[in-house]
């Protein structure tokens, strides 16, 4: 699987999304976050990291940029790449001698998906619904193709906080 949808109607929801990606992160993971303003970029960081067991502050890194959290396993790499021009000045950031060890979560990744060959980007998408978001999960590597078939498993399956406005898609 290349890539797949999933509509949320409710922040509880979302979390159970994150906390089923948590679940199959591992240290040297790139996941790129696009989306608006407000789209719930943070938000779901907050949610992976409480699902790794992290109680560090998770607050938007758009002012320092780049912040860790401790988990049970190992850290987080928050960055945010929003006031970043582009791929060099992520660089000269000097973050990449940490990455191999951390799962890197990236805020406006999309700015700097060209720096990662191999990561799982996700779309945040404000529905008609007032905490809906729709999440597309894609794929830019076998290690993510192989890995989405069964996250979307895991989502689909998942009846927790379900509310009337969360439906799966296959894209």
């Amino acid at each position: 699987m290349e890539s797949f949808s999933v509509v949320s109607g409710s922040p509880a929801r979302t979390a159970l999304i994150a906390a089923a990606l948590a679940d199959r992160l591992r240290p040297g993971d790139i996941v790129l976050l696009s989306g608006n303003l407000a789209a719930g970029k943070t938000t779901f960081v907050k949610a992976v990291a409480e699902a790794l067991g992290s109680t560090d502050p998770v607050t938007s890194p758009t002012f320092a940029l780049a912040q860790f959290y401790a988990t049970k396993q190992s850290r987080i790499l928050h960055v945010d790449s929003y006031r970043l021009a582009d791929v060099e000045e992520y660089r000269d950031l000097g973050l990449a001698e940490y990455q191999d060890d951390a799962i890197s979560l990236i805020e406006w990744g999309e700015k700097i998906a060209g720096e990662f060959p191999c990561h799982l980007a996700i779309s945040f998408v404000a529905t008609d619904e007032a905490d809906g978001r729709s999440l597309t999960f894609s794929a830019t590597c076998d290690r993510w193709t192989a890995a989405l078939g069964d996250l979307h498993a895991a989502i689909s399956k998942d009846t927790h906080g379900s509310h009337a406005g969360d439906r799966n898609i296959v894209d």
